[in-house]
């Protein structure tokens, strides 16, 4: 037991060395042109290290938000604006969906035609298969990169059994308990089996969550580019290393939202009922948001 508190107070101390030795040496991790550094970020990415540094990095600032709630409020703005942006970005991947699905289906039943080019000179020409897979990979994208813009827009469906009937401080405790204990650690569980997920498809020989540091360093004497370029059909869309990716920035965006949600559950358990929704970014729909929010519900 007390190993175990020596080891996690000590590797709270190294988070600031490591943070500093990191940020002062980027080319022994972001120069990758050499295949050690591509190791070592690979290594780093999924490393108890990198995990003391983000936990002591939130440890510090909670702390400087309790004394200063100024500052903290500053960081729910800053935290919201992030899953905001990124979500409303992202969303217009939903318009280029159904334009695409458009596109396919004039293509293949009025032209008759089993190809889709585009571009002048050297275009960029796919087979109707590949373009037709391809819109999964934007359902992904609204699906990964708009988690946080659908949490802040109150847009995500809860299953509620005792939140309702309880007090408003009482709904404030549940709100910060529910993101310390469930969003973060979900999202870390999720980060550490998808960062290595990923890199086993983008180089060989592959890496392992096992592997030390030592370990990799040795196989990227043979490392080399193998980005999985494999579809579920021979003409299919080739690009499924890419659903790895917004795995890993699903898994970023959660633990941010994690972070904002408990310092904004914070505020409002502290200032009361009126500090709720202060400062909160939720688009209008218009005149008629009321009526249309309604609808929506009673048709659910």
């Amino acid at each position: 037991m007390i190993d175990a508190v020596v080891w996690f107070f000590t590797n709270i101390a190294m988070a600031f060395y490591n943070l500093f030795y990191a940020v002062s040496h980027p080319g022994l991790w972001l120069d990758w042109s050499n295949k050690e550094a591509i190791m070592r970020f690979i290594y780093y990415g999924g490393s108890v290290e990198f995990f003391f540094v983000i936990f002591t990095a939130f440890l510090v600032l909670t702390i400087i938000g309790f004394w200063n709630n100024a500052i903290m409020w500053r960081s729910v703005r800053v935290f919201e604006g992030i899953g905001n942006t990124v979500g409303r970005l992202a969303a217009w991947a939903g318009l280029i969906m159904v334009l695409q699905q458009v596109m396919i289906v004039f293509v293949q039943r009025v032209f008759a035609s089993a190809q889709i080019s585009l571009g002048f000179g050297l275009p960029f020409s796919k087979d109707i298969s590949w373009w037709a897979e391809e819109l999964k990979f934007y359902n992904a994208l609204v699906v990964c990169l708009c988690v946080s813009y659908t949490f802040i827009q109150g847009g995500h469906v809860r299953v509620d059994l005792v939140y309702s009937a309880v007090s408003y401080r009482s709904k404030k405790v549940i709100d910060m308990f529910g993101s310390l204990f469930f969003m973060m650690p979900a999202a870390i569980l999720t980060w550490m089996y998808g960062w290595y997920f990923l890199w086993r498809h983008l180089v060989v020989p592959k890496p392992s969550a096992s592997d030390s540091l030592e370990r990799l360093l040795a196989k990227s004497r043979a490392l080399r580019w193998n980005v999985e370029t494999i579809g579920f059909s021979p003409n299919g869309f080739n690009g499924y290393f890419l659903f790895k990716v917004l795995l890993v920035m699903f898994t970023a965006l959660v633990f941010i939202q994690a972070m904002a949600f408990f310092y904004r559950s914070y505020l409002e358990w502290k200032e009361g009922p009126e500090s709720e929704g202060k400062f909160l970014d939720r688009d209008f729909l218009g005149d008629n948001e009321a009526e249309l929010v309604h609808a929506i519900e009673e048709h659910h």
